[in-house]
């Protein structure tokens, strides 16, 4: 990283082909985002916050702008040196859960490890720490049909962190949760930003998750309208085992 900043994006444009004419998504945003940050791009569907994720993760590119994430610069990388930097340093959380079906709890959140290269038993330990720390640990052997949607979640974010990465980069994570279950998911969240110091940015429209923000960055049709400094309120008493 470089001078404690996790994301840097300069004069960022996204155009999308639409017919015979082009959608704007996104219009000249720049913006940084600094190490250890729990920050969020809110704004209604059509904003452009989820392009904008995208785009930080190396998954869509701009047609305009610079976009330096963790000191490196994603301008002129190939689709695998993208997919590495994404396998090594960043973590990802969806609001679809996407866990592979046909294997365990353990075997999901193992998965990241597999292709980094861990061996057994280091990958054993850092799975049984990562389950731990969402409190999912007595479902190990689970396969995905088993869980209720928190628990999915849960697992979801077990294999996020389970690497233990520099950024991760959530996208509607509680989109299908309950009240409830969203509180506790962004609890956990938020202990492990504390604990790991790890970087987070959300993209939501939920206000479940807005409450947990300490940074709100808000979108309208493709720019930054506003950037400020948030102060933390989650309801009380909202903790707890999510089911």
């Amino acid at each position: 990283m470089t001078n404690g900043t996790a994301i840097n994006i300069q004069g960022l444009v996204k155009h999308f082909p639409m017919g015979g004419s082009r959608v704007e998504a996104l219009k000249g945003i720049t913006l940084g985002i600094a190490e250890g940050e729990f920050a969020g791009l809110v704004g209604p569907s059509g904003s452009g916050k989820t392009t904008l994720l995208n785009i930080i993760g190396g998954l869509d590119s701009p047609t305009e702008g610079s976009v330096e994430v963790l000191g490196e610069a994603l301008a002129g990388k190939s689709h695998k040196e993208l997919a590495a930097m994404r396998r090594d340093k960043i973590g990802f959380i969806f609001q679809t859960f996407n866990l592979l079906p046909v294997y365990t709890v353990f075997e999901n959140v193992e998965f990241p490890l597999l292709l980094l290269g861990m061996g057994t038993a280091d990958r054993k330990k850092a799975v049984d720490e990562a389950l731990g720390w969402v409190g999912i640990s007595d479902k190990t052997q689970a396969k995905p049909a088993m869980l209720s949607g928190g628990e999915s979640q849960r697992v979801a974010i077990a294999r996020a962190i389970v690497k233990r990465p520099s950024l991760i980069l959530a996208d509607e994570p509680t989109a299908n949760l309950d009240a409830r279950n969203s509180h506790n998911i962004m609890g956990i969240l938020v202990k492990l930003n504390q604990e790991m110091s790890t970087s987070f940015l959300f993209s939501t429209h939920d206000e479940k998750v807005m409450a947990y923000l300490r940074r709100t960055i808000h979108l309208v049709d493709g720019r930054v309208d506003s950037d400020r400094e948030t102060t933390p309120s989650p309801p009380e008493g909202q903790y707890g085992a999510a089911n």
